[in-house]
């Protein structure tokens, strides 16, 4: 054997690394496309989403027309999807800042619902995350196909989509949430 084949190995493994990671990272992307989808392609800004249809962690069913007046963010997350583990944090943050400002609902999309989304609030206590699930199969169906996630909506005070994104960018949504706010 020559001297080569341990380093070959090894670039074998971490190229498999890549390839792992990578789809996984595919399939949270691309992955809720067809479970949540509305089949619209997307919402596009204007839209009335006020049907939207969630459930709390006490099994209370609420619509985005219950927070008519108020600009609401929508955040559409899953405990397995790392982006969304990284804006959570800020996501936390303005639920807790929005008092009669706006209001922040981080709406998990996890396939086993508050069975995936409980323990994973309970290992991480120090973000403080009021989490809800979508009302049924048909709960989000009036934001669109959902792409991606994480995916962001702000929806204005009449309950119509002002500006929505996927992915995380850190400090995005608290500068679209305050140029709602401010009328832009």
């Amino acid at each position: 054997m020559s001297d080569t084949s341990v380093p070959e190995s090894r670039w074998r493994t971490a190229g498999a690394a890549v390839l792992v990671i990578g789809g996984l990272l595919l399939v949270g992307v691309v992955g809720v496309k067809g479970v949540f989808g509305g089949g619209n392609g997307g919402t596009s800004v204007g839209t009335d989403v006020s049907r939207v249809a969630f459930r709390d962690a006490e099994g209370r069913r609420h619509t985005l027309a219950d927070y008519k007046g108020k600009v609401v963010l929508v955040d559409v997350w899953a405990t397995w999807c790392p982006p969304c583990r990284k804006s959570l944090p800020e996501v936390a943050e303005l639920q807790k800042a929005g008092g009669d400002r706006y209001v922040v609902l981080p709406i998990s999309v996890d396939g086993n619902g508050w069975a995936d989304v409980t323990p994973f609030l309970a290992k991480n206590p120090q973000l403080g995350l009021t989490a809800y699930l979508p009302d049924g199969a048909g709960g989000l169906q009036p934001l669109g196909e959902i792409r991606g996630i994480p995916t962001t909506f702000i929806i204005d005070r009449e309950g119509r989509v002002a500006k929505s994104w996927a992915g995380y960018g850190e400090g995005m949504a608290k500068r679209a949430l305050d140029e709602v706010l401010k009328g832009r």
